[in-house]
């Protein structure tokens, strides 16, 4: 069984920055692709960033540049840093590893 815990959500005006976390029970971690999703009110969610256990990263094309993903294996720990905010990056964002998911963290841009 993983479980997964966010944390890091909060009110930004718009083109600040936020650091979300995601930490990670379970013994998969170190070998797991991890990944954020998010999902705004009334939209599907959608695949934001990724990183494999080897620390390869991929990012949906609207955010590349100003979102940054990573993982600190000691840890157990996948961050999502999130610089020049928009309102449209308004959302709950999620972790999620293999079929587990955790149950999100609010963010919202707005001034």
């Amino acid at each position: 069984q993983v479980q997964l815990v966010e944390s890091g959500g909060g009110l930004v005006q718009p083109g600040g920055s936020l650091r979300l976390s995601c930490v990670s029970s379970g013994s998969i971690f170190n070998i797991a692709t991890m990944a954020w999703y998010r999902q705004a009110p009334g939209k599907q969610r959608e695949w934001v960033a990724s990183i494999t256990s080897g620390g390869f990263t991929m990012y949906k094309d609207s955010v590349k540049g100003r979102f940054t993903i990573s993982r600190d294996n000691a840890k157990n720990t996948v961050y999502l840093q999130m610089n020049s905010l928009k309102p449209e990056d308004t959302a709950v964002y999620y972790c999620r590893t293999t079929n587990y998911w955790g149950q999100g963290t609010q963010v919202t841009v707005s001034s």
